[in-house]
């Protein structure tokens, strides 16, 4: 399955932002409220500066207490990322995932963003795919 596919069949198509001048704080806020696990951190749509999860906030927190809810989510997001395209297979997305321990991946078109894929979302599209071949597999052995 491909990432585009993927992103076709989420449930919630909305990639959440939050701009990097904001506060850990506010972006633990917006992670509850949203039950989500990561929040791009952009100032214009589309345009991802970084990516900031709730390991990168608890961890701040473990570090500098409290007072680390008042620091800027710039001076914490991860600004490195690493993105997938939507013509990218899913196990192609799983294997970047896992050797950079990583649980989420924007989806670039160009230098646009179109999307967010978790991996949950990636992991439940190969299960799918998966059943799908095991399907037309028992059907081509019992001759249908």
């Amino acid at each position: 399955m491909l990432v585009g596919q993927i992103l076709k069949n989420k449930s919630i198509a909305e990639t959440i932002t939050i701009a990097p001048d904001k506060t850990l704080g506010e972006a633990a806020e917006v992670l509850s409220e949203r039950r989500i696990g990561a929040l791009i951190v952009a100032t214009r749509p589309a345009v991802p500066e970084g990516i900031l999860s709730e390991r990168d906030i608890v961890r701040e927190i473990g570090r500098a207490g409290p007072e680390a809810l008042t620091h800027k989510v710039s001076d914490y997001m991860t600004a490195k990322l690493v993105t997938c395209a939507p013509e990218d297979t899913a196990l192609a997305v799983l294997e970047k995932m896992s050797a950079g321990r990583f649980r989420h991946m924007p989806v670039m078109e160009g230098d646009r963003m179109i999307g967010l894929v978790s991996i949950g979302d990636v992991v439940q599209a190969r299960l799918e795919q998966l059943a799908m071949e095991n399907d037309a597999l028992e059907g081509m052995i019992m001759g249908h």
